[in-house]
């Protein structure tokens, strides 16, 4: 776990684990303070006729929630995961095949997507898939008064008048995805989208640290 503290930006303790389950090519956990989810990549593999691209892989995402059948919300969310993840797939070294991305939420206090995010960036990491880039999930909610919260709780989400996530990318720092919920005015989501590119740079390095304590292990 690690806490993340910058002079503008604040993030709940995080952490990841690597490798957790033993029938996917590629598994982790994520946890954003009381928020965690499982995610597990299925592939490259044979792909269905009917889904099949000939030039690339097909990517499913699949969201299952702690209790009952999938809803809209995770339909939405499922959209948003899968086209920050072909942002980032070198898709096209794998035509004709499948690749299935799997996530379940074990708890849900909050910036749920940018938790799926960050569990899918790792898990992909893990199964050793080409990608021209990483990337994180940073959510930012905007109170009443104005202020912005990063990585904000279920209770924030639920008293913010705009709540927004973003993916960003481990290169150039651009937004690969966002999605923005209330009302907000332009100025105020260059804000946030600021404040997001600067909580990503904790993400990354949070990343390295991590792959690096694991192959070192490992060697």
């Amino acid at each position: 776990m690690e806490a993340c503290n910058t002079s503008d930006v604040t993030l709940r303790a995080f952490g990841c684990e690597h490798n957790l389950l033993s029938r996917p090519d590629g598994s982790a956990s994520f946890v954003q303070g009381d928020t965690s989810v499982y995610a597990a990549v299925y592939g490259p593999a044979e792909v269905k006729v009917s889904k099949e691209i000939y030039d690339r892989a097909t990517l499913e995402v699949l969201i299952q929630p702690k209790v009952g059948l999938p809803s809209v919300r995770e339909r939405s969310q499922e959209q948003c995961v899968r086209e920050t993840c072909e942002a980032s797939l070198l898709l096209s070294l794998h035509p004709r095949s499948s690749l299935t991305l799997v996530l379940q939420v074990l708890h849900d206090d909050g910036s749920l997507l940018s938790c799926f995010l960050n569990a899918a960036c790792m898990a992909l990491m893990d199964a050793g898939l080409p990608m021209s880039c990483l990337f994180c999930g940073v959510t930012c909610a905007i109170s009443a008064d104005g202020q912005i919260i990063t990585d904000p709780t279920a209770a924030q989400e639920k008293e913010s008048r705009a709540l927004m996530t973003f993916a960003v990318d481990s290169r150039e720092r651009k937004v690969l995805m966002s999605t923005t919920k209330g009302s907000f005015s332009v100025h105020e989501l260059q804000q946030c989208i600021a404040v997001s590119q600067k909580a990503s740079e904790k993400m990354f390095q949070f990343y390295r640290d991590s792959v690096k304590r694991r192959y070192s292990k490992n060697l």
